[in-house]
């Protein structure tokens, strides 16, 4: 944006503003025509006042009196005239904000929607603050000239009549007053040249300020835990110095030529006030010209400047178009296809990897050399190395709106993997920290597609299935568990319809949860707080669990799903999913087991698996029942055994502890640090 031109930024601003027209025409219509109403109504405003001055005034003061009828004529001339300056202003300023704003809001939810769309491994890519920032300020950046548009169209309208009117007045004083706005122009167009790169400057540091604010949020339980509070205040202190700064010179510009941009036309003004009383002096013009004339410019003054506004807020607006455009058009859609798959009467689904690979493409700025998506240069900003393809939704230019490069080489964490679930089975997956294991299960629900191989469901690929099928088919209960600001019945129905009250107690049933949430203050009703904060770690889990079964799936996944959940209620859980799929009816009944592939690391979950399938290093190790692999696969012994011997210190330390913690697993089995449930009817508060 630095090295752009005044002349390329003034060109694609103006595409933009043209997009703008072109998305809301019938309101941008409204807005003009009250701003052209208002620049008419003001032209006719200054001969009214002419007229008032040199018709009424002027003989007032000859004569000594006042003609009393010409005086409330020129009254009623003068409510007239403001009551339709009224009227377009108030079409104005109305239908130029609900565009702003209805713009605004359709494209926070393009690009919610377009980050919906993307797959996960895009926004593994971004940093979350940044997406944030593409979502409110950059669009907001993107839309604010709309505001004073129709005002510096209608003044064009004014400007285009108002110089007409002058010269039918007087050719001289036309051209003294012709002479002040090709300075105004000039002079805008030197503050949009310096004030571009400012604004670009300041709206990247927007999103890295953004960026940082939301990691610490995020991240607080780490930061206070860890004592790195000041450190964290420091690094966020950091950016938002340089914010400030990069606003500070923004205004500071602002301050060097708003005055300036305010000063040409009462000098305008001026001038024709000095030559206008020589040409008074010589005749060439009466007083109600002269009046006419210099009023015109008056109330001119304050119009042109919105073509200022307008021009002022063109580099913020291109630098907001190019980040939002970067979310818009950003490649790695994962199109549904249009099978829908049969429930057959609910029976478990059949889930099939055939031999797929996968890896992972690196994040944006470790291809840009930057040190992290805090570093200096903003992901989302102009170094943003991401692939682009012809915009879905194209740019008023009609060009990328990001260059195409070239992205490293993905970083291979899958080969070759083959297995199958057979339906109503229960398959465990496990294997040491980084082996795939959470890949695989991301493949399985298609969060991510392979890179070759397949993935099937009931001997369908999955991605030919419709989007409403796979959902109704696979359900995910992810290693951390994500609860919603709201109630229990809200977190579990998530608003789908035909979940009952009745289904969302089968399913809690089956989840053990139905006990600690029958003892809320509230039930159903009671309000669980931002991310489940007044819910233990097990109790999370078990709240998604119930979630995921409410839906009914044929295939159930889980990543480790139970893993703060006291061992004893997390055999009993599987137990029952084992005996009995989700809930079918609202007596609780249950239909047929669903399959189940679930990642574990403990030897009694383990071992209600029908399969154990062992991976290393994103591969396929063995496969077969738990004993077989016991006794035949070194490493998966060495696994299990070492995560039982953690399982068995922390039994022993029981005794001297009050609430007892589970251990962390050994390197190899994944960390943990969690706080174990002892009962299933316990309340946290």
């Amino acid at each position: 944006m630095a090295n752009r031109t005044s002349r390329d930024v003034l060109g694609r601003g103006l595409r933009v503003l043209g997009w703008a027209i072109r998305e809301e025409p019938r309101i941008f219509a409204v807005a003009v025509s009250g701003s052209v109403l208002f620049g008419l109504v003001t032209i006719a405003s200054a001969y009214v006042v002419g007229a008032i001055v040199g018709n009424v005034v002027v003989p007032s003061i000859t004569d000594g009196r006042a003609d009393a009828g010409l005086v409330a004529l020129a009254a009623a001339a003068l409510v007239g005239v403001s009551l339709f300056k009224v009227l377009g202003v108030f079409g104005r300023r109305i239908a130029a904000g609900y565009m702003q704003y209805r713009l605004q809001a359709t494209y926070r939810r393009r690009v919610t929607r377009r980050y919906l769309d993307l797959p996960l491994s895009w926004h593994h890519r971004h940093a979350t603050g940044t997406l944030l920032s593409n979502a409110n300020s950059d669009v907001e950046a993107t839309w604010y000239p709309i505001a004073p548009l129709p005002f510096a169209v209608g003044t064009l309208v004014m400007l285009v009549a108002a110089i007409g009117s002058l010269f039918a007045t007087d050719w001289v004083l036309a051209m003294v007053g012709m002479a002040i706005f090709p300075a105004l122009f000039a002079l805008n167009v030197v503050y949009s040249r310096r004030m571009a790169p400012r604004q670009a400057r300041a709206q990247q540091l927007r999103a890295e300020v953004s960026a940082i604010a939301h990691e610490s949020f995020d991240g607080a339980l780490v930061v206070k835990t860890m004592g790195r509070e000041a450190q964290e205040t420091a690094r966020f202190a950091v950016q938002a110095g340089e914010l400030r700064d990069a606003l500070i010179s923004v205004g500071r510009l602002r301050g060097v030529f708003d005055p300036m941009l305010d000063t040409l036309p009462s000098l305008g003004t001026l001038a024709v006030l000095l030559v206008g009383a020589f040409r008074l002096r010589e005749g060439a013009v009466t007083v109600t010209e002269l009046v006419s004339v210099a009023f015109l410019f008056t109330v001119l003054a304050f119009p042109v400047r919105a073509i200022g506004w307008v021009l002022a807020e063109l580099p913020r607006s291109v630098a907001g178009w190019d980040r939002v455009q970067r979310v818009l058009t950003a490649t790695g859609d994962m199109p549904y296809g249009q099978t829908v798959l049969d429930r057959h009467d609910n029976k478990p689904a059949t889930l099939v990897f055939d031999r797929v690979e996968f890896g992972y493409e690196p994040p944006d700025w470790a291809d840009a050399g930057l040190g992290g998506p805090t570093g200096a240069a903003d992901p989302g900003g102009p170094t943003d190395p991401a692939r682009v393809t012809a915009p879905a939704d194209p740019s008023p230019s009609g060009e990328l709106v990001a260059p195409e490069r070239v992205r490293s080489a993905r970083i291979p964490v899958l080969h070759e993997v083959s297995f199958t679930v057979p339906p109503g089975r229960t398959v465990a997956l496990v294997g040491p920290t980084g082996s795939g294991k959470s890949t695989i299960v991301s493949l399985a629900v298609r969060l991510v597609d392979p890179q070759s191989g397949t993935v099937s469901l009931d001997d369908v690929d999955v991605r030919s299935l419709t989007a409403g099928s796979l959902t109704d088919t696979v359900a995910l209960v992810a290693q951390v568990p994500f609860v919603f600001d709201d109630t229990v019945r809200a977190n579990i129905t998530l608003d789908r319809p035909g979940i009952e009250d009745e289904d969302v107690w089968a399913a809690l049933r089956l989840a053990e949860a139905d006990g600690f949430i029958s003892a809320l203050p509230e039930g159903l009703d009671t309000m669980v707080g931002e991310r489940g904060t007044s819910l233990s770690g097990g109790q999370r889990q078990r709240l998604t669990l119930a979630r995921a079964l409410a839906g009914r799936p044929r295939l159930l996944v889980l990543d480790d799903a139970t893993s703060a959940v006291d061992p004893r209620v997390e055999a009993a859980i599987l137990a029952a999913l084992s005996r009995g799929g989700p809930p079918t009816g609202a007596d609780g009944s249950t239909g047929p087991a669903a399959s189940i592939l679930v990642v574990a690391y403990r030897r009694a979950t383990i071992a209600l698996a029908d399969e154990v399938i062992y991976v290393e290093q994103g591969r396929v190790i063995a496969r077969g029942t738990h004993p077989e692999l016991l006794a035949t696969v070194p490493g998966y012994a060495d696994l299990v055994t070492a995560y039982e011997k953690a399982e068995a210190e922390r039994e022993r330390e029981k005794a001297y502890v009050d609430e007892p913690v589970e251990p962390d697993p050994p390197t190899g089995a994944g960390a943990r640090d969690v706080t174990v449930d002892g009962d299933i009817s316990e309340v946290v508060a």
